[in-house]
């Protein structure tokens, strides 16, 4: 049997993981098997950004031009309870261990995504991740760095320690990450498709092993949950329209500041927002995070809808922020010929998320929890079921109805600025790789004493790095290419010509067929 090669790009930011993509395009997939692919060898190759046991949020364009969200965050326990949560932790929940897990909806997510439109069989998905696991990959040089970062962190977890730590000693750069237990439990996966993880052995599993630790996820906690598609939100930017993710999701930020450059929200456009116009384009960022921080919570049970997020007004206080996660993401974008794309986050929000890894299974799971509140009068308090509010958010970029551009990234609560600077440097005429290799910079959620900072890389212009700090915001000097300001990635898209490029931030690449 011969098979036809589909044309199209993927970028991701790992690059086995975009030669698994790629792979999936040459066996005759669409953008969707690329994604599906990427991802799960994300899990594998990227364990501090990514793990079976993280969260999903997509935007799908199908070849009639519909553009979908679909939701893949996953709840808190049925089982649990604020009051519980208060009892043993105070009034804040801590940044990782079993009580930050919440069910994880990525491998849920793949299925939703599988059965909306891939071309290739569900196992074909798995090729590369199982090999990666079972023959070992280097150790990529972000993982490397991450390990060493939170070392204190992944030694307290028995299963943790002995997969990035073996014999006590962590993983260097070009070390080989060799995961045997986590190969079985793809193979698993494969071949019994999404029901394994959340219903069959492998859940029993995953969650026996929660459990030891002090979870309250159940069995049938897994078996209720389920993915679900949304209507995404849009607003026109500059002869565009952009699409990205409603709430749980931070997609309104994205759109809350483009109004803000055009004048919608003061009355006067931001002027150069990337150089003497930075300390304004700042105060639209800080404005969004604090929204965030005050008032995004699930939709689902009693959270805003993203229009009213993006209308409403700035608190007089912002709420002091969380702690910057560290790793947290992963960005795939990927487009195919016959009009299929996809920008696809998948995380396990801070880097090696919970640091809780199962070591019957070699799932890693995600600390998504810590970001609930623990204040019974907060929207985002803890609940039953209820889906803590999420960072991720991908995006869509049309021009005539056509699609023109395809991002994603990483960045924890700074996704939405650099979504902003992706698409203002794109706008203005800049190439794939132009917009994502540019200086980058970020105004930080607010700390415990209430200070917004930003931080800024050293080849941030002059003119910007001025006008931010005569706005009133402290400015903090990191390396240029610093992984704190994100892995992005973008594919241009110009009819059946495609331009990609991958963040020179991450262990990235792109791939045009």
């Amino acid at each position: 049997m011969t098979v036809q090669p589909t044309r199209g790009a993927i970028s991701t930011s790992h690059y086995l993981a975009t030669e698994a993509g790629a792979a999936a395009l040459d066996a005759g997939g669409n953008a969707i098997d690329a994604a599906l692919a990427a991802a799960a060898a994300l899990c594998v190759v990227y364990p501090n950004n990514v793990a079976l046991g993280g969260d999903l949020v997509a935007l799908v364009r199908s070849p009639d031009g519909e553009i979908r969200f679909l939701n893949g965050t996953g709840p808190a326990p049925a089982g649990q309870t604020l009051e519980a949560l208060r009892a043993a932790h105070g009034d804040r929940l801590p940044l990782r261990g079993i009580d930050t897990v919440t069910v994880p909806g990525g491998v849920c997510g793949w299925n939703s995504l599988h059965e909306y439109g891939a071309a290739l069989g569900w196992e074909a998905h798995f090729e590369a991740a199982i090999r990666y696991a079972a023959d070992g990959v280097p150790t990529a040089s972000s993982v490397a760095a991450a390990i060493l970062e939170d070392r204190e962190s992944l030694e307290r977890d028995p299963g943790c320690r002995g997969v990035f730590l073996p014999g006590g000693e962590p993983l260097a750069e070009y070390d080989d990450l060799v995961q045997p237990a986590l190969a079985e439990t793809l193979r698993r996966v494969a071949a019994g498709g999404s029901a394994e993880f959340y219903e069959g052995e492998t859940a029993d599993r995953w969650i026996a092993g929660l459990a030891a630790l002090g979870s309250k996820i159940t069995k049938q906690d897994a078996i209720d949950y389920s993915a679900h598609w949304d209507e995404p939100l849009s607003a026109p930017f500059a002869e565009h329209r952009v699409f990205t993710g409603p709430p749980n999701s931070s997609g309104f930020m994205l759109l809350r500041t483009l109004e803000a450059i055009e004048g919608l929200v003061a009355g006067a456009p931001i002027a150069d927002p990337l150089a003497t116009g930075a300390g304004e384009l700042a105060r639209a960022f800080a404005a969004a995070n604090a929204v965030r921080a005050a008032s995004l919570a699930d939709p689902r049970m009693g959270g805003l809808s993203g229009a009213e997020l993006i209308e409403m007004a700035t608190p007089e206080h912002p709420l002091p922020g969380q702690p910057k996660p560290t790793g947290d993401t992963v960005g795939i974008s990927a487009v195919s010929e016959d009009g299929w794309a996809i920008s696809l986050i998948n995380s396990v929000y801070f880097g090696f998320g919970a640091c809780v890894l199962e070591p019957e299974t070699g799932i890693l799971f995600q600390n998504r929890g810590t970001s609930f509140s623990l204040d019974p009068a907060a929207p985002n308090a803890f609940a039953p079921r209820k889906r803590p509010k999420h960072t991720l958010m991908p995006v869509l970029v049309l021009h005539g109805g056509e699609l023109a551009w395809v991002p994603s990234t990483m960045g924890g609560s700074a996704q939405p600025q650099i979504h902003t600077q992706l698409l203002l440097r794109a706008l203005e005429g800049g190439n794939p790789a132009e917009a994502t290799h540019a200086p980058r910079w970020m105004v930080c959620e607010p700390n415990d004493a209430g200070e917004v900072r930003v931080m800024a890389e050293a080849d941030v212009p002059e003119a910007a790095r001025v006008a931010i700090a005569e706005a009133g915001f402290p400015v903090d000097i990191v390396p240029p290419h610093s992984e704190d300001l994100g892995h992005s990635n973008l594919i241009r898209v110009d009819g059946t010509d495609y331009a990609a490029a991958s963040d020179p931030r991450s262990d990235g690449s792109a791939i045009v067929r």
